[in-house]
């Protein structure tokens, strides 16, 4: 069928997708749990110039979603807010093509931060009152050792490098000072997570750069500890860093690569602007009548 430019292009839906990987389209998925972006569906009358996103056909009302382009048939509203849909300046068009996958993408890793962040906020306050009450929980825990190696002859407990055991006889040889200062450490480390969870949570720019610094400086150490001693969760932590490293460098053009700043704003705005919903109009799919 030939476009206005031309080219002869299938009509939606009558093509296999030639995408080895399937497409998700967040539109609707965005839809699916949020509702349909409606416009004119409050309105007494439909004009011609709102039939880009609402329009009469054949006595039926059709609206169209903003978002996911589905039209929905409407009746019209028995106590309408106002004569007219409002005009294309005044809408306030939602995220949909990449910026709308870029916020799932972004709130997903925000998700992941959060749940770091509480996770070692917890075990900052565990090793402050560790520290705090240090002596008297040594003092019971070498009891209870001797009480094990005389009740099973001293030897697996004296002897034992590992386990536990051998973890907490560790942890208890730190002075309380060293004790504060890894729950210091800890501390900090979980509040620079929470900062990620809440600037990418609100899609802002200076969080992917944190982001993206904070999570590739400690993956030399993850490969580090991955080569020591290789676990299921270890790698997997690992291949999840790496892929939010090459998302943000790649997919958010974060320090100048491929193109950067502008090249990131300029494709948000193909996609937010009304030549997006104007591509995608019924008038550019119609079959000629001749």
């Amino acid at each position: 069928m030939p476009s206005p430019s031309g080219e002869v292009r299938p009509l939606p839906g009558t093509q296999r997708p030639r995408r080895f990987v399937p497409r998700f389209h967040y539109e609707l998925i965005a839809c699916g749990l949020g509702g349909h972006r409606l416009v004119g569906h409050d309105a007494a009358e439909l004009r011609p110039e709102d039939a880009l996103f609402a329009r009469t056909m054949d006595g039926t009302r059709w609206h169209r979603c903003l978002r996911c382009d589905s039209w929905l048939p409407l009746a019209p509203p028995e106590k309408p807010g106002r004569q007219f849909p409002p005009a294309p300046a005044e809408i306030e068009l939602p995220l949909r093509g990449k910026p709308l996958r870029d916020k799932f993408v972004l709130r997903i890793i925000a998700i992941d931060r959060a749940l770091h962040f509480v996770v070692l906020a917890l075990l900052a306050v565990a090793v402050f009152l560790f520290a705090a009450h240090e002596r008297t929980l040594r003092d019971k825990f070498y009891r209870v050792v001797a009480d094990l190696e005389n009740g099973i002859g001293g030897g697996p407990v004296q002897t034992s490098h590992t386990g536990i055991v051998h973890e907490l006889d560790r942890l208890f040889s730190l002075s309380e000072g060293k004790l504060r200062l890894v729950g210091t450490a800890i501390a900090l480390y979980a509040l620079l997570e929470g900062v990620e969870a809440i600037g990418l949570w609100f899609l802002r720019r200076w969080a992917e750069y944190l982001t993206l610094v904070a999570t590739a400086v400690f993956l030399p150490i993850e490969i580090w500890e991955l080569a020591k001693h290789l676990t299921w969760f270890k790698l997997v932590a690992l291949v999840v860093n790496l892929a939010i490293v090459v998302y943000l460098l790649l997919a958010k053009r974060l320090f100048g690569l491929r193109g950067g700043a502008r090249a990131e704003e300029e494709a948000r705005e193909r996609d937010l602007a009304w030549s997006a919903l104007e591509a995608s109009s019924p008038e550019r799919f119609a079959v000629p009548t001749s």
